[in-house]
């Protein structure tokens, strides 16, 4: 008797990208994107590219707009389906305006304003569900930016409500409860990649919203950092935290990979002077000091935030977040054993693309599509999360169900996404990680919170 074809739930994607988000759905099985929409030009030429060579559904389209220039009915139309047709909506508006990495930015920055471009899709076509991706500096943004100097605790007036922290969410969630007819429940989770085993420290934020008014749960980590014995970093009790396995590494996932001709945006001479002196597992801290301020200028003044400048990575740890720009010298993501940045294959295999997706573009534009991806892993864990609940609404026969307006405001779950830094130095002593010893004090600091629920601050 043969098996019966499993359904797939029909799933829109917006802001595509490197597509790390639709492959992870697709990887479940579950799944089936029917369009993508995505401006740049090269990112679509990637998906184009390998829908080509077989590697995506041939009957997938491939729409490239600019979504704010864009109606659902056209896209609906484009692809001959029904919005009842679509069960789930998909993607991460550019998170540039949110990201604490750079100059903090608000929805005064255009990019902000994507966030109800993807409302406005999910508002007319109504998916039984939705999941966004975004940086953890959006849970915080503010819909009106006020500079540090004129703040109350510099004397200045106090704050409106658009000016505090977390109104850009309050609002987006105010909205989905508003939306005629069919208002959204709201979870977001804060997550990291590399604890449910992916090679790679990357924290995300999931948004999940559904019409039925689930309260949706993620899923609790499955990997996490294992110490020596004799370490003093030990689980705080029988019940404080599961049985995990041991978190992936830069060598399980590029150790084994030759490449004849890597593709590289590599390091300068002379940066590659610096961090030819400095060992697998370390950073500038292994430089003689008069090296430390030649190469670091003012930087070598600063306080804390530092363990990036020429930095070199080791096998035996995961990968740090990858950069879109690997060749900086304070954010140097050196190759443990060759003196290069590391290639954007290797970058593929981190982010765990398979090994034959190909990426069109420049050296740079091929980071970029790489880089800014959701790691394939977090697609595949949020898609279970997702065909669970699906699965629940068909089993029991649910049916939309019309939350309150007045308890719109959401709970944020962290789900242990803050991965504390490891030891690099103290007292004068360079902490370097050597795979032949025990590493006790260059371990990362045990977690302080496993899992806590808040509200929106």
């Amino acid at each position: 008797m043969e098996d019966r074809e499993v359904k797939k739930y029909k799933v829109l994607s917006l802001f595509s990208g490197g597509m790390g988000l639709d492959l992870g759905l697709e990887a479940t099985g579950l799944f089936e994107t029917v369009a993508c929409v995505e401006k740049i030009s090269t990112f679509c030429e990637t998906i184009r590219l390998n829908q080509k060579n077989g590697r995506l559904p041939k009957n997938l389209k491939v729409i490239e707009a600019d979504i704010s220039q864009l109606s659902p009915e056209s896209v609906l139309d484009s692809i001959g389906l029904r919005a009842e047709d679509i069960d789930v909506i998909v993607g991460g508006p550019p998170c540039q305006s949110f990201s604490t990495a750079g100059k903090r930015g608000t929805t005064q920055d255009l990019r902000g304003t994507l966030l109800w471009d993807y409302l406005r899709f999910v508002e007319h076509i109504r998916p039984k569900f939705f999941l966004m991706e975004n940086v953890r500096g959006l849970l915080s943004a503010a819909l009106n930016h006020r500079p540090i100097a004129d703040r109350p605790d510099k004397g200045g007036s106090l704050l409106s409500d658009d000016e505090k922290p977390g109104s850009v969410v309050r609002l987006f969630a105010k909205d989905l409860a508003n939306i005629k007819g069919d208002s959204y429940h709201l979870d977001i989770f804060e997550v990291n990649s590399v604890n449910y085993g992916a090679p790679q420290i990357r924290e995300r934020v999931f948004f999940v919203g559904n019409r039925y008014n689930i309260q949706v749960e993620f899923t609790s980590p499955t990997h996490g950092q294992q110490v020596q014995n004799d370490h003093p970093i030990k689980q705080q009790s029988l019940f404080a935290l599961p049985r995990l396995q041991s978190w992936k590494t830069l060598g399980d996932a590029i150790s084994d990979l030759k490449e004849e001709n890597p593709v590289v945006l590599d390091f300068s001479p002379r940066k590659k002077g610096y961090l030819e002196l400095v060992p697998p597992g370390s950073n500038w801290r292994s430089l003689p000091e008069e090296l430390q301020k030649e190469s670091m200028g003012g930087a070598w003044l600063a306080k804390g935030g530092r363990s990036g400048w020429w930095r070199r990575l080791t096998f035996d740890l995961p990968c740090p977040t990858l950069v879109t720009m690997p060749n900086h010298a304070s954010t140097s993501l050196c190759h443990p054993t060759e003196t290069r940045a590391l290639s954007v294959r290797e970058y593929a295999r981190i982010q765990e693309f398979p090994d034959d997706w190909e990426f069109f573009g420049t050296v740079s534009e091929q980071y970029t599509q790489v880089g800014n991806a959701v790691p394939i892993r977090l697609g595949i864990v949020a898609g279970n999360v997702l065909a669970k609940n699906l699965q629940l609404i068909s089993d029991q026969g649910m049916h939309p169900q019309h939350a309150s307006a007045s308890s719109y405001e959401p709970r944020i779950v962290y789900m242990q996404s803050h991965v504390r830094t490891r030891q690099w130095f103290k007292n004068g002593k360079v902490f370097v990680w050597d795979e032949n010893e025990e590493n006790g004090g260059a371990a990362y600091g045990v977690p302080k919170t496993v899992k806590r629920i808040r509200g929106i601050k």
